[in-house]
């Protein structure tokens, strides 16, 4: 799936992965040689699991606007979208004007980041948390975050039985 998907994409002016080795496989397979890896990209605290759970998100009905609720108590899970929201504003900046940034995580962590990023997004409509080789795709300009594409398999023209 990862060999189809990276395909499609690209180019990128810089390539970032968790430390977890399965992120760094992933951009491999992508055709994509790995910049750097960056621990946090990986990194879930244990109070993010007291507020969210592991796997609770595949059973909420708006997985996004729960984030949303969650992320609004300003707890664990908002620390780290917001750490997330930094990671990928540092990423940015860091390459050419309208430079592109693909950026390989986890679950939970990725979906924190987002909300954060567009906070004022309706996420009721988003569907479900994202599955492997899922993400999102947006513009950053002027300090925001705009454009907002869920990367989906299904609207990639792949379907899982085919990968």
């Amino acid at each position: 799936m990862a060999r189809k998907i990276g395909k499609q994409m690209g180019p990128f002016d810089c390539i970032l992965t968790s430390q977890i080795p399965r992120t760094v496989e992933t951009a491999l397979a992508m055709g994509f040689a790995v910049d750097e890896q960056w621990e946090a990209l990986g990194a879930i605290p244990a109070e993010v699991f007291e507020e969210i759970g592991h796997q609770e998100r595949w059973t909420w009905a708006a997985p996004f606007r729960t984030f949303a609720e969650v992320i609004s108590r300003d707890g664990a899970t908002a620390h780290m979208g917001k750490h997330q929201q930094a990671l990928w504003v540092k990423a940015l900046e860091s390459v050419p004007t309208n430079g592109n940034v693909l950026i390989l995580s986890h679950g939970r962590i990725i979906e924190a980041g987002l909300v954060t990023c567009v906070p004022d997004e309706d996420f009721s409509r988003w569907g479900a948390p994202f599955h492997h080789c899922e993400g999102v795709r947006m513009k950053y300009h002027e300090g925001r975050f705009t454009d907002v594409q869920l990367l989906r398999i299904e609207e990639l023209h792949l379907t899982r039985k085919s990968c």
